[in-house]
C-alpha cells in the first residue's frame, strides 16, 4: 500500500545527544514500528509525546 503525499511541509530540526540514545532509537526502529531509521524514530517519539501533552492540558495550542 502506498503511503499518502504528506499535506503539511517538512523542515529540518537538528539535534544531538548521546550514542547510548541512538542506540535505543536504533533498537526500537529494529521493532519495525518506529521508522526507517533512528531520525525517524526521534521524530515519531516526539510527535507522540507532544499529542499527549496537549491531551492532557500540559501544552495548548494557540488559535490561529
Amino acid at each position: 500500500m502506498a503511503r499518502r503525499k504528506n499535506e503539511l511541509p517538512s523542515v529540518e530540526l537538528r539535534i544531538s545527544t548521546t550514542p547510548q540514545i541512538i542506540e535505543l532509537l536504533r533498537q526500537l526502529v529494529s521493532k519495525g514500528i518506529f521508522g526507517k531509521n533512528a531520525a525517524e524514530a526521534a521524530e515519531r517519539l516526539l510527535a507522540e509525546r507532544l499529542r499527549l501533552l496537549i491531551e492532557n492540558g500540559t501544552l495548548r495550542l494557540k488559535k490561529t
